[in-house]
């Protein structure tokens, strides 16, 4: 059997609850982000840009428009006879019931079988959830240096949000010693990324020992400390780039406003070195019309743009009539604001109507926060209101407000 160096297991079924109706038809890393794309292109360009060619995609929650986006993998280059991408759902193993997968570790173990089939050296586990570029074979090449049973990806966070994150506790040369999670007087501030690297062998050993105490095992409660109490070698490896969990309408909103300034937000999606990619929508390119103004924008295909945009992500196939505003919003795929609607500080999601002259979100004040969502395949009537921290899943009748 050819050994792998190294591949790739793509932690990809988490529901995401806290986006609320975002994640109310799928599975949080199908969500759309930055115009053009949706979050676990992040990871899986990663992977293609790594040079790591074989990646395995566990699923579970709301698979069905994760599935339909990753295909067989051509957009990543992942469309291979030997390796590429393969999706791994929860299975029938014995008797005549399936098994759904009960922790982060619990996934890996379950998947054994197709990691040993690929016969790697080294197991890379992600979060198909995070927004970020990452060079894994750096990390890779120190976790060789050190001969490493495992290596953490961290990141050095103000030490008054350590208590948040599970935290790294490193000797001289970053050798791990303790790790703590989400602990309330926090000895450092290198938090973990929830991005490992495994000398499989070493995984395979403990995943199977640990299985039998622990079903519901999960890497940062079960699998790490118990290596770490074996004095296996662990270290951290530190990333200084730009990496976001977008896993409030808060953040996510944050991170695609960032989009639009790389100069200063560190995440640049035009970097022709370091590309993302994704599935092309198949669409003519955007138009903007006679009476049309757009703003330090993103505007991506198929969009139609009569009214005005400022400092928002208008994604494909999105049509803005003439007299409508947007600013501050990210609107996704096939939604329309029809003449006259403001769209402000908020997020609409796929295929949403947003009805003639009604009002969506809201500028915030001076300290406020808060970011309106409205739900896929949602309408908004004529002339509704839908204030600042909405979050709506049904449709809002003409004139009706909703707070």
């Amino acid at each position: 059997m050819i050994k792998k160096e190294m591949i790739a297991m793509l932690l990809a079924g988490g529901q995401g609850s806290r986006l609320g109706v975002l994640t109310e038809k799928v599975a949080k890393p199908a969500v759309a982000f930055g115009g053009k794309y949706r979050i676990i292109d992040f990871p899986l360009s990663n992977c293609i840009n790594s040079g790591v060619d074989t990646v395995g995609v566990l699923t579970q929650y709301q698979p069905l428009r994760l599935n339909q986006h990753i295909g067989i993998g051509i957009p990543w280059d992942l469309d291979k006879k030997n390796g590429g991408v393969t999706i791994l759902a929860p299975h029938v193993k014995t008797g005549d019931s399936g098994e759904w997968f009960n922790g982060t570790a619990n996934a890996i173990y379950q998947n054994i079988d197709f990691i040993d089939s690929n016969n790697p050296e080294y197991v890379l586990i992600l979060s198909g959830d995070h927004i970020y570029k990452m060079d894994y074979s750096k990390m890779l090449a120190f976790h060789k240096a050190h001969n490493a049973a495992a290596t953490i990806a961290v990141m050095e966070v103000p030490m008054e949000e350590a208590n948040r994150f599970g935290i790294m506790n490193t000797e001289d040369g970053d050798k791990i010693y303790e790790f703590e999670e989400k602990p309330e007087s926090p000895k450092s501030n290198l938090a973990s990324m929830g991005i490992y690297i495994f000398t499989w062998d070493r995984l395979r050993d403990a995943l199977i020992e640990d299985n039998s105490i622990h079903p519901d095992s999960d890497f940062g409660k079960h699998i790490i400390p118990k290596m770490l109490d074996e004095g296996q070698p662990m270290y951290a490896w530190r990333f200084d780039g730009y990496w976001k969990d977008v896993g409030t309408i808060d953040s996510l909103w944050e991170a695609n406003m960032e989009v639009l300034d790389p100069e200063h937000s560190g995440i640049n999606l035009f970097d022709e070195n370091w590309k993302i990619y994704s599935r092309n929508s198949g669409m003519t390119g955007h138009k903007i019309g006679n009476k049309g103004l757009v703003e330090n924008s993103m505007v991506t295909d198929g969009c139609r743009v009569d009214g005005h945009v400022k400092h928002s992500i208008l994604f494909a196939g999105v049509k803005v009539e003439a007299g409508a505003e947007v600013e501050d919003a990210v609107v996704m795929g096939g939604s329309v604001i029809q003449a006259g609607a403001v769209v402000k500080h908020c997020i609409v999601a796929e295929n949403v109507t947003i009805g003639k002259k009604a009002v969506v979100g809201a500028m915030p004040k001076d300290g406020e926060k808060g970011v309106a969502t409205v739900g896929s395949g949602v309408v908004i009537g004529d002339g509704a209101i839908v204030g600042p921290n909405a979050m709506v899943n049904k449709n809002v009748e003409g004139g009706e407000e909703q707070w």
